[in-house]
């Protein structure tokens, strides 16, 4: 099997993290990064992000924000306390078809941010939902980083071909290049009185 590295090689898509033994036969808490966290056991194969090793997954239940499941192979918690941390990856062509204007977290990271005059604002670094609706990670050109709600009233338009979104700021929500360039201006004038 080639070596994968989930960082370059598109056909990775991250689904979930080993967490913490629970009990002693092998079962595991798994933080599902799929819509509906139980998703996780029926991709078939799993791998690790360097693609060595195959792990297949049965759900046996639910813990707070956690799946808990068996890994095939690990039998007991000595075993299940090794593989804890360890990242689970699927190959896209083992994932469900997107609908037009739907997208995997992952296929956002690393694109573009840019306004609607199409001015570079920032780069998308994290794409997550912790609950209260999707967001994205911005990090903008002078090293701060702004959360973006994912809606459509934000982000009219994911273009992945041209590797960018656009951004439509909220009023008083984000700081906008403009704002960004008063606010140095501010700090060199107090630094020359």
């Amino acid at each position: 099997m080639n070596k994968l590295d989930p960082a370059t090689d598109e056909s990775l898509l991250l689904v979930g993290v080993v967490g913490a033994a629970r009990g002693l036969k092998g079962e595991v808490r798994i933080k599902s990064f799929t819509a509906n966290p139980a998703d996780i056991g029926s991709y078939g194969e799993l791998t690790d992000e360097a693609g060595n090793a195959c792990y297949k997954i049965k759900v046996t239940g639910k813990h707070k924000e956690s799946v808990l499941a068996r890994i095939e192979g690990v039998e007991d918690r000595t075993a299940a306390e090794k593989v804890r941390g360890l990242k689970l990856f699927v190959r896209r062509e083992q994932m469900p078809k997107l609908e037009k204007d739907e997208f995997y977290f992952s296929e956002l990271v690393g694109l573009d941010a840019v306004l609607v005059d199409g001015k570079k604002w920032g780069r998308v670094v994290l794409a997550d939902d912790f609950g209260a609706g999707p967001v994205l990670e911005v990090v903008l050109a002078s090293g701060k980083n702004e959360m973006v709600p994912f809606t459509l009233d934000v982000v009219p338009e994911v273009d992945l071909e041209k590797g960018l979104i656009v951004v439509i700021p909220p009023e008083g929500l984000l700081v906008r290049p403009e704002d960004e360039e008063q606010e140095q201006e501010g700090e060199t004038k107090e630094a020359q009185s």
